[in-house]
């Protein structure tokens, strides 16, 4: 007991403040690892993310409890998503919001019969084009602006859809990179609930690929600003 009572007091500020930082991370902001390809070429694999954990609602610490709702999810933010279909945390572009009508023909997105703009894009190659080779495109459509990626040599065997209405409560997300993403085509409709927070920029990044070698050109860069939009 004595030990114990030793322990505490020589780390009680360092326990106090682990304390402190799980909380944090837990209902205010976090980072978190981006392991795969699904929302190239705004988010690369490696990517540390900053996740504002009170863009939509202030919860109770280290659970999904709501104590307030602070602001409505908006169509075009990337966003965290607890998933219950996919059991495990997931990035994606909000795209459908309650009471759309959302469909796919051939990767063309159509928002409420409206179908969106596309514009070609003129990049390097990026991670994933090796394997299959990307085409890159802005997609407009109401207000929102973003790039995203197509593989036409590998198309997503979900690449039309619809068009489905978004019921109340739920949101439809995509990723980017349209291809090659498990999005709301394969898990379905999200919960407002299951929305944990919403990422705007990398906080560093790590390129698997080369040892882990940092990418200083991410460095704090804004998602969907990481990627210069050529041909704009």
């Amino acid at each position: 007991m004595r030990m114990l009572n030793k322990l505490w007091r020589d780390n009680k500020s360092l326990v106090a403040f682990l304390f402190l930082m799980v909380l944090f991370r837990s209902a205010v902001a976090d980072w978190n690892v981006v392991p795969t390809g699904s929302m190239l070429p705004t988010i690369r694999e490696g990517d540390r993310i900053v996740v504002d954990k009170m863009a939509y609602d202030l919860r109770v610490p280290l659970t999904h409890i709501a104590i307030a709702h602070l602001h409505d999810p908006q169509r075009g933010d990337i966003v965290t998503i607890d998933s219950s279909a996919a059991h495990e945390l997931i990035v994606k572009r909000l795209i459908g919001l309650p009471g759309d009508s959302v469909a796919m023909r051939d990767n063309v997105l159509y928002v409420n019969g409206v179908r969106a703009d596309y514009r070609p894009l003129k990049l390097a190659p990026l991670p994933g084009d090796a394997v299959s080779h990307g085409d890159y495109l802005t997609e407009r459509f109401d207000g929102v602006a973003h790039t995203v990626r197509l593989a036409p040599d590998a198309p997503s065997p979900r690449d039309s859809f619809g068009p489905v209405v978004v019921p109340p409560g739920k949101y439809l997300m995509l990723g980017d990179n349209r291809d090659n993403s498990a999005d709301s085509r394969y898990f379905g409709f999200f919960a407002r609930e299951e929305l944990m927070g919403r990422a705007r920029r990398v906080a560093f990044s790590l390129d698997p690929d080369h040892y882990c070698e940092p990418r200083f050109e991410r460095f704090g860069a804004p998602l969907d600003a990481a990627t210069p939009l050529a041909g704009r």
